[in-house]
């Protein structure tokens, strides 16, 4: 049988949008961990895993006999999250590895970023999905100090300017400085310091101090005497209190592909998040930038099979009439009447990392990357009005907002309040939107 020649999948018609306000379902909420190299986010994020028994204790225990093998006995609980040989045999996060919780009001997806500065890119496909950030400081002495110079600087640009507004600052390895308020609030004011001076409002940063080896302030408050001080929300019930950012449910949809593979459902099966509008069962879609149609097969929303999906939901989507050459991660999957457009030329408003002039760059939108120029810049903007402050500039220094003309190598789907980013020689050098 030649692909056209199936039977095409059957729609149930559904009015998406009210059976999404009849299920009154939990929230939905993805938020990206972030922060210096070895501020123990994975481990952070395994003992949580491990707390809310979405992992068991024998799993971790089979994890600690593996890792002191390797004798790397404390990286058990990062393994959790860590699924790659190669990310256990170097301690580092590569990819961005998702997992799942629930709390009473929420279904959370944890993207646990890596903090390595070699996997920015995988940062950004990160950060570009969530709703808020969690920050994960390194509270023992040195090591905070090097790392505001280093990763948590450039992720907390990076955040910001893939528009995260929300941020929990978990003030991890408090243990190893005897749970001293004192250095916490030292800490907690140069981030605050930091963070406002990057843009964060200061309704919108909360500060948890936490052991994230042992648990403490995670989902259970810390029974250690030292730890007393605090009385604040331990880091599940700030997240549970932070609103998700609105749905874009009447837009036409969007959805930008994570991964594409094979299963036994059909040849070409595609993860991702619907950043707009909503689908389902029979749909007919169109995958730009390749412009080849598909059928909605069947769907799974958080490993469940479902009818629809919304925006705001990362799905499993089973495609059928469409070969698996013409999808790609980074592609986006649109509504064949409202198409997003392809595009090899773009104008951004983009704030400057780095001295900005023509130049080659690297360009990423989400998981898309794009090799391009910069080719022109027509304008300096004033940050708070974005009025033009100097017409044509030959160059734009750091921390300036600036109008810039970007050509890129091939077309690719893009269209306005994108949030795109740009590097150059391994460093980011600009990101903002597209206009």
């Amino acid at each position: 049988m030649k692909i056209d020649d199936a039977p095409l999948p059957k729609s149930r018609n559904l009015d998406v949008l009210s059976e999404f306000e009849k299920s009154k379902n939990k929230n939905n909420a993805s938020f990206v961990v972030v922060g210096h190299v070895d501020a123990g986010k994975s481990t952070m994020m395994g003992r949580l895993l491990l707390d809310l028994k979405v992992v068991d204790q024998r799993t971790v225990d089979k994890l600690r006999r593996e890792a002191e093998i390797i004798g790397k006995s404390s990286f058990a609980l990062a393994w959790v999250l860590d699924q790659q040989s190669e990310e256990r045999s170097r301690g580092v996060t590569i990819d961005i590895a998702t997992n799942r919780f629930e709390t009473d009001r929420t279904v959370f997806t944890i993207l646990d970023a890596p903090g390595h500065k070699d996997f920015i890119p995988n940062m950004i496909a990160g950060a570009s999905q969530a709703d808020f950030a969690v920050l994960v400081i390194d509270a023992s002495i040195g090591a905070f100090e090097s790392g505001l110079k280093g990763q948590t600087r450039e992720h907390s640009l990076l955040i910001r300017s893939m528009g995260v507004s929300r941020v929990i600052v978990a003030v991890n390895k408090l243990d190893t400085v005897s749970w001293s308020e004192e250095r916490f609030n030292e800490i907690k004011d140069q981030v605050s310091g930091f963070l406002s001076a990057t843009g964060f409002q200061q309704k919108n940063v909360s500060f948890v101090p936490v052991s994230g080896l042992h648990g403490d302030n995670l989902v259970r408050r810390s029974s250690d005497a030292a730890a007393s001080w605090y009385t604040g929300p331990t880091l599940v019930e700030e997240l549970d209190s932070s609103e998700p950012n609105a749905r874009a449910l009447e837009k036409p949809l969007r959805m930008t592909v994570s991964e594409v593979y094979r299963t036994m459902q059909s040849p070409v099966t595609v993860f991702g998040r619907i950043d707009a509008g909503s689908l389902q069962m029979g749909d007919a879609l169109l995958v730009q930038p390749s412009g080849e149609k598909a059928y909605v097969k069947s769907i799974q929303v958080d490993d469940e099979p479902a009818d629809w999906a919304v925006a705001g939901q990362n799905v499993v989507l089973h495609l059928s009439h469409i070969e698996p050459i013409h999808v790609r991660v980074g592609d986006i999957i649109c509504d064949p009447a409202k198409p997003i457009p392809r595009a090899d030329t773009f104008i951004m408003k983009a704030l400057a990392f780095d001295f900005l002039m023509p130049m080659q760059v690297d360009v990423h939108r989400g998981r898309l990357h794009a090799a391009g120029r910069i080719e022109a810049i027509s304008a300096v903007l004033d940050k708070v009005t974005g009025a033009v402050t100097k017409k044509k500039p030959k160059i734009v220094k750091p921390a300036m907002v600036a109008r810039i003309v970007v050509k890129l190598e091939a077309q690719v789907p893009l269209e306005a309040g994108q949030r795109v980013v740009l590097r150059s020689g391994g460093q980011t050098v600009a990101a903002g939107l597209l206009e």
